[in-house]
C-alpha cells in the first residue's frame, strides 16, 4: 500500500506527445489548428450574435441552435488551448491535476453535445409531426428546461468516475502518445488494474451514445414518413432542408465518436485515434456554424443583417 502512494506521489504531471514532426512540420500544425480555432470562435460566436440580436430567430429551434454554438466554443477550448501551448513547448507536460481536468471537461462536454444532438431531433420531429401543436408543446419555459438539463446531465455524469480513475496507482511511465488525456492512455498508465472504474466509465459512455444516437435515429424515421406524406415538392424541400442541417452534424459528429468509445479502439492505430479525435473535438465545432448558416435562408439573413450593422457603425 505504501508502494502504491509512492508511485501516485511520483507522477505529478504527464507529457503529451502530440503529433511527432521536425520543427517546422510543429509550426505549420501550430498555425493550422490557431486558425481553425480563431475561425470556431468566430462562427459560433456569430450564431449566438444573430440568435440574440435577430428577432426573426426568438425561436426554439434557433434558441437550441444558439445554445449548442454556446457548447461548441466550449467543447473547443477544452482541448485546443492546451494543444497549441503543447506544440510550441519543448517538455510537451501537462500536470497531473490539469490532465484529469481537461479529461473532465472533455468527456462532460462531449456528452452534453450529445444530448443537445437529442433534444435538437425532437424539436424537429414536433416542428413537423406534430406542427399544430408545436407551439403549446415547445415552449420557451421548456427549452429552457431541456437545455439545463443537458448540461447538468453532461456535468454531473463524469466526476465519481474520474475521481477514482485520478486515484489510482501511475507507475513511473508518464508519456501519453495523444494530443489530451483520454481514457485509454491514461488507463495503459496505472500499475493497477481498475476494471470496475473502466466498466462503468465505458458502459456510461456507451450508454449515452446508444441511446442519443437511437433516438435521434427514430425521430428522423418517424420525421421522414411524415414528410413523404407531404403532396407538394416544395414542401417536402422545406421540411429536408430544415433536417438537413442537424443530420449533418450528427453525422459528423457520432460517426467518428462511435468508432472511438463504442467500438473496440485496441487495433486502431495510434495516429488514427489522433485524426478521430481530431475530427469530433476540434473540426466539428467548426463546421457546425458553416453547416447550419450556408442551409438556413435565415441564418443567412440575420447574418447579412450583423454585417450591415457593422460596417453602417464603422461608417459612423
Amino acid at each position: 500500500m505504501n508502494k502504491s502512494a509512492t508511485y501516485i506521489r511520483t507522477v505529478t504531471e504527464f507529457v503529451l506527445l502530440g503529433f511527432p514532426g521536425c520543427w517546422e512540420i510543429q509550426i505549420f500544425l501550430f498555425s493550422l489548428f490557431l486558425v481553425v480555432y480563431a475561425l470556431t470562435l468566430l462562427g459560433n460566436g456569430t450564431i449566438i450574435c444573430a440568435v440574440r440580436w435577430d428577432p426573426r430567430l426568438h425561436t426554439p429551434m434557433y434558441f437550441l441552435l444558439g445554445n449548442l454554438a454556446f457548447l461548441e466554443i466550449w467543447y473547443a477550448s477544452s482541448t485546443v488551448p492546451n494543444m497549441l501551448a503543447n506544440i510550441l513547448s519543448k517538455t510537451k507536460a501537462i500536470s497531473f491535476s490539469g490532465c484529469f481536468l481537461q479529461f473532465y471537461f472533455f468527456f462532460s462536454l462531449g456528452t452534453t453535445e450529445c444530448l443537445f444532438l437529442a433534444v435538437m431531433a425532437y424539436d424537429r420531429y414536433l416542428a413537423i409531426c406534430h406542427p399544430l401543436h408545436y407551439p403549446t408543446i415547445m415552449t420557451g419555459k421548456r427549452c429552457r428546461i431541456l437545455v439545463s438539463l443537458c448540461w447538468l446531465a453532461g456535468f454531473l455524469g463524469y466526476p465519481i468516475p474520474i475521481v477514482f480513475i485520478s486515484q489510482l496507482p501511475f507507475c513511473g511511465a508518464n508519456i501519453i502518445d495523444h494530443f489530451l488525456c483520454d481514457m485509454d492512455p491514461l488507463m495503459a498508465l496505472s500499475c493497477a488494474p481498475a476494471p470496475i472504474s473502466e466498466f462503468i466509465f465505458y458502459t456510461q459512455s456507451s450508454l449515452v451514445l446508444s441511446f442519443t444516437v437511437m433516438y435521434i435515429l427514430r425521430s428522423y424515421i418517424l420525421l421522414l414518413r411524415t414528410v413523404f406524406q407531404v403532396p407538394s415538392a416544395a414542401g417536402r424541400r422545406k421540411a429536408f432542408s430544415t433536417c438537413g442541417s442537424h443530420l449533418a452534424v450528427v453525422s459528423l459528429f457520432y460517426g467518428t465518436v462511435m468508432v472511438m468509445y463504442v467500438s473496440p479502439t485496441y487495433g486502431i492505430p495510434t495516429w488514427m485515434q489522433k485524426i478521430l479525435t481530431l475530427v469530433y473535438s476540434v473540426m466539428t465545432p467548426l463546421f457546425n456554424p458553416l453547416i447550419y448558416s450556408l442551409r438556413n435562408k435565415d441564418m443567412k439573413l440575420a447574418l447579412r443583417n450583423i454585417l450591415f450593422r457593422m460596417r453602417m457603425s464603422q461608417n459612423s
